[in-house]
């Protein structure tokens, strides 16, 4: 059995339901997320539209967090899921650094690495990843990828040729995949920034020679 997550990008309407019901369900803390919907705008004026990406832990098959944890505090389970034993956890954070998705942060109560764990606590007890059972357009599709009659693999199947993992190029095998929704919700540098446009474009510098 190899679990994994499809997230449809046609369907998704960026509600956050997930993002919610992931807090809830883990009781993520505050400033921290498991699970946040990236908003990426495209366009120019009037021709302008809002794109919608779930992001979440990848649970790779090449995991570099799993790697870099000296006290295995990472660690795969059958089902394929990277879990995270909070009790090990010393706190050094070089999962943090070495995850190229940016999905493990610090709790700041327990000083601990948390992420995404596709809820291994509800899948032992053959229930559905609470992000799953939220989302009200069924965008986000999760299920056995070794199993051909599975949800997720007859879409992947139905799709092929356009299903896309975020960051293919870190050879970490992600088992998140997405179907639709172009390059520019899953890859930062694809979106064209106008000059001019910017927050800081008025930025200003000292004189030389220490005039005030």
């Amino acid at each position: 059995m190899q679990l994994g997550f499809l997230v449809d990008l046609h369907l998704c309407m960026g509600c956050k339901g997930c993002e919610i019901a992931c807090k809830v369900e883990n009781e993520v803390p505050l400033s921290t997320w498991r699970l946040r919907v990236k908003y990426v705008d495209v366009g120019t004026f009037p021709e302008t539209k809002r794109t919608f990406t779930p992001l979440r832990c990848n649970h790779c098959e090449n995991a570099p967090c799993e790697r870099i944890c000296p006290v295995s505090a990472l660690h795969y389970l059958d089902n394929g899921i990277v879990n995270i034993d909070k009790e090990r956890c010393i706190g050094c954070a070089g999962c943090v650094m070495a995850c190229p998705y940016g999905a493990i942060y610090i709790d700041p109560q327990t000083q601990t690495a948390d992420k995404c764990t596709y809820c291994a606590h509800r899948i032992a007890s053959s229930m559905m990843p609470a992000c799953v059972v939220a989302c009200p357009v069924q965008a986000n599709i999760f299920g056995d990828l070794d199993d051909p009659t599975s949800n997720i693999s007859k879409y992947i199947m139905k799709n092929q040729g356009g299903v896309q993992v975020r960051k293919p190029e870190k050879g970490t095998n992600p088992h998140h995949y997405y179907v639709g929704g172009g390059n520019v919700g899953l890859n930062p540098l694809a979106s064209h920034r106008v000059d001019g446009h910017s927050l800081f474009n008025k930025i200003t510098t000292l004189p030389v020679g220490g005039h005030h």
